[in-house]
């Protein structure tokens, strides 16, 4: 089979360029035109303006033979990790060839790409970099090759041009910014089957598709520390920063959230999917596992080599070497290896007589013996100041209250927390000089 991969949001006439391409060699090697679309989120992680049934007719109209909806993976993953599922979907497949666009040669894409191979990793392209998903695209599919002892044989054309590049974005900024009218100049850039289309589907409303505002708004302006901190992509500054800007009444506030707290839009569209989809680190976390254990996830990219790195970091910010210098040092050196990552921690409470005397009473047992207790569930979470904290439930109240950490031990768990995606638990123990709360760090 011949493979295309994209949103076709909807499909212009370059995209109809890469299905021309894809029947050219099928005319030559007999194999049909799949394209894989994506469902439900889009590759830049947001809701799509065209629905799924309408963007196929668009893909077949246009000469795709087969449509596959590929959905589940955007709305969980970065592109680091759904693109190595894709491609290995097509190769499973039995997708060949593979055919994409490009405005830099084919040479250049494989120079760019030889160093993420040879890395093993493909997170943190740089943006700079002219064409960068195309590169990404190119680099996994070598990667694989040592799974599956084959890989797709990639053809690059050239990018489609009509007064500039043609883009899917300013196609849909122009039919909205039209109220909800397809303009004559935008009409240039489809095909006559998509302007047929796109018009049946304004007319019965189902364009845009639109997020759930709605609920988002709610969750983010309801959701205490901890239950923030289990939604995936949400970090402890994103967290603060969220606390910090209630209340939501509009998109644009939430955007601003994230654009204080750093987020690029491509983190901010993920992590509002997430908290719209109630995404938890566990889910994403069970799924990435999933996929390693295939063996369709870089080892480099692993979630035990992401627990590892944070380790590093806290030892090597331990003797003295900053963090973003230490951070770089294992990203860039596949050779370093860490061994007894430890997988919980201990840490201990500031509490009051009032509450220790709360929780001994609802401990079972004799206090004075080392207890675990499963019915207290203390949850983790990065206070106003910065600082690790704990709230624990119980007799219809919360206590909350920091950790008392080892500073290794406080950069470790920070670390682990700004992954965005590895959980952590907690469960509290009684030991003869207090309580405590021991943490655990999930990697399953």
């Amino acid at each position: 089979m011949i493979g295309i991969s994209a949103d076709f949001d909807p499909v212009h006439l370059g995209h109809v360029k890469l299905i021309e391409k894809g029947r050219e060699i099928g005319e030559e090697t007999g194999d049909k035109v799949v394209v894989y679309l994506n469902k439900g989120y889009s590759a830049n992680h947001a809701p799509f303006f065209t629905p799924f049934e309408a963007r196929k007719d668009m893909a077949l109209a246009a000469g795709a033979d087969k449509v596959v909806g590929i959905e589940g993976l955007h709305h969980r993953l970065t592109l680091a990790y759904s693109v190595p599922i894709r491609i290995a979907m097509m190769i499973e497949d039995e997708v060949v060839d593979y055919v994409d666009a490009a405005n830099v040669s084919t040479p250049k894409i494989v120079k760019y790409a030889q160093k993420f191979v040879k890395q093993g990793i493909f997170v943190g392209i740089p943006r700079n970099l002219p064409n960068r998903n195309v590169i990404r695209w190119f680099a996994v599919n070598e990667f694989l090759k040592n799974k599956y002892g084959r890989n797709m044989n990639f053809h690059i054309i050239p990018e489609m041009t009509f007064n500039g590049k043609i883009s899917g974005r300013e196609i849909r900024k122009s039919i909205i910014e039209n109220e909800m009218e397809i303009p004559e100049e935008t009409k240039e850039l489809l095909p006559k089957t998509t302007v047929k289309i796109l018009q049946r589907e304004i007319k019965k409303g189902t364009v845009p598709e639109n997020r759930n505002w709605e609920i988002i708004k709610k969750r983010m302006n309801t959701y205490s520390r901890p239950n923030l901190m289990n939604i995936s992509y949400l970090n402890g500054n994103a967290i603060n920063e969220i606390i910090k800007g209630r209340v939501y009444r509009d998109e644009e506030s939430i955007w601003a959230t994230f654009r204080r707290a750093g987020y690029g839009p491509v983190l901010t569209r993920l992590a509002i999917s997430a908290i719209e989809e109630k995404v938890t680190r566990e889910e994403v976390v069970k799924l990435m596992k999933s996929y390693e254990e295939k063996g369709v996830i870089p080892k480099e990219q692993s979630v035990d080599k992401v627990i590892e790195r944070s380790f590093y970091v806290a030892n090597n910010c331990e003797k003295g070497e900053l963090a973003s210098k230490a951070n770089e040092k294992f990203r860039s050196d596949p050779n370093i290896k860490i061994d007894n990552v430890p997988l919980f921690i201990d840490a201990g409470l500031y509490l009051t007589k009032f509450e220790t005397k709360i929780l001994k009473r609802n401990l079972n047992g004799n206090p004075k013996e080392k207890k675990e207790s499963n019915e207290i569930i203390p949850q983790i979470y990065i206070n106003k100041d910065g600082k690790l904290s704990c709230e624990i439930r119980v007799e219809n109240k919360k206590i909350k209250t920091n950790l008392r950490l080892h500073s290794k031990d406080v950069t470790y768990i920070r670390y682990i927390l700004d992954s965005q995606f590895i959980p952590v638990s907690a469960k509290i123990m009684h030991k003869k000089e207090g309580f405590r709360i021991r943490i655990f760090i999930h990697n399953k």
